[in-house]
């Protein structure tokens, strides 16, 4: 099941707060990026997080789950109603996060 665009713009409005948001849409989900790095993703209408230390000490009692089959857990967050939850989590995790490797140029 892929992800609404409806979905997304929530979101994305819950970040509206943080600059360097960006997304990419992946087979019918979307990926989010925070500052040029990834942070997690939407898939099926729920919204993971990377389950970097960072993110695990913040929301401590986040269940883990796969985002689709074979891919790594990560965290589901419950409270993206929360604009304020939503910005401190993104600050927390930032630091860890992983710098994406540049392309190649062919």
């Amino acid at each position: 099941m892929a992800s609404s665009k409806e979905y997304l713009a929530f979101i994305l409005g819950q970040l509206s707060e943080l600059e360097e948001i960006a997304y990419r849409s992946m087979m019918g989900e979307f990926i989010i990026y925070y500052r040029g790095k990834i942070v997690g993703g939407i898939y099926d209408d729920r919204f993971l997080v990377k389950p970097v230390k960072a993110a695990i000490r913040y929301m401590p009692t986040a269940p883990y789950e796969l985002p689709y089959e074979g891919a790594k857990e990560m965290l589901l967050v419950e409270e993206v109603e929360n604009k304020e939850f939503m910005t401190g989590l993104f600050h927390a995790m930032y630091e860890e996060l992983l710098t994406p490797k540049p392309k190649k140029k062919k």
